[in-house]
């Protein structure tokens, strides 16, 4: 099994620190290195993998402090290879990337990047999503069409519902508010709205969340079609 710790970067970014059963290690989209090698110390870690779920600067501008510093292997999306510099594993969805002796599923989610992925960890129950879903939210289409993320939603909705799903920016609170405006009366969204407000007044992450919770939370999986999604995308774009 693999145990995450989120590690707060940038100024509202999540980077999380992976630590496997047989000691292997590996961060997942570090926006900055500083906090990454605090996180590395206080737990006397050494790292062996960096992970990348799309090419932007916010995502992977530690990169190459920790490859030099940690001696670690650079795994992301092969679209992005041109994109993102140093990169020694390319991942696509015929990967077999294996990590603490568990094999990882990729899934290429074009969207807010055309080369983007999501890496699954069925063993684990866990998921990285970037910036394709954030809990109630959804990255903006900077690169993608709907049509492009409506299908990489359907990708991930697919997964077991207790699977835990960590994304890349702490946007709840703000999502939450949104997704109001959609549906005002959904039961399950009230109350995920009053658990968020609690978790950020106490400072607290509200990552994870989970599938299950998206399902029934956040109005961009539940448009019901790509022309549905474009609607409520281009209202939170002007929100």
């Amino acid at each position: 099994m693999i145990n995450v710790t989120i590690v707060p970067v940038l100024e509202d970014n999540y980077a999380y620190l992976l630590e496997a059963d047989n000691g292997e290690t590996a961060i997942v989209d570090p926006g900055e290195s500083g906090p990454v090698i605090v996180a590395l110390g206080d737990k006397d870690l050494n790292l062996d993998y960096i992970l990348n779920t799309h090419h932007h600067s916010d995502h992977i501008a530690g990169n190459r402090d920790l490859k030099n510093a940690y001696n670690a292997k650079l795994a992301g999306p092969a679209k992005d290879s041109h994109r993102i510099a140093d990169l020694d594993i390319e991942l696509d969805e015929s990967s077999v990337f294996e990590f603490g002796g568990e094999q990882a599923q990729i899934f290429e989610t074009p969207g807010h990047t055309t080369g983007g992925i999501c890496i699954y960890f069925p063993i684990s129950k866990i998921i990285f999503t970037g910036d394709t879903i954030f809990s109630l939210g959804c990255g903006r289409l900077f690169e993608g069409t709907p049509e492009q993320m409506w299908a990489s939603f359907q990708k991930i909705m697919a997964l077991p519902d207790d699977t835990k799903l960590y994304c890349g920016h702490e946007y709840t609170q703000g999502g939450a508010r949104f997704c109001l405006t959609v549906e005002p009366d959904n039961p399950d969204l009230k109350a995920r709205a009053e658990e968020v407000n609690a978790l950020r007044e106490e400072e607290k992450p509200t990552l994870p969340s989970t599938i299950g919770i998206e399902k029934k939370t956040n109005v961009f999986l539940r448009a019901g079609s790509a022309d549905r999604f474009a609607e409520i995308r281009k209202l939170r774009d002007n929100f």
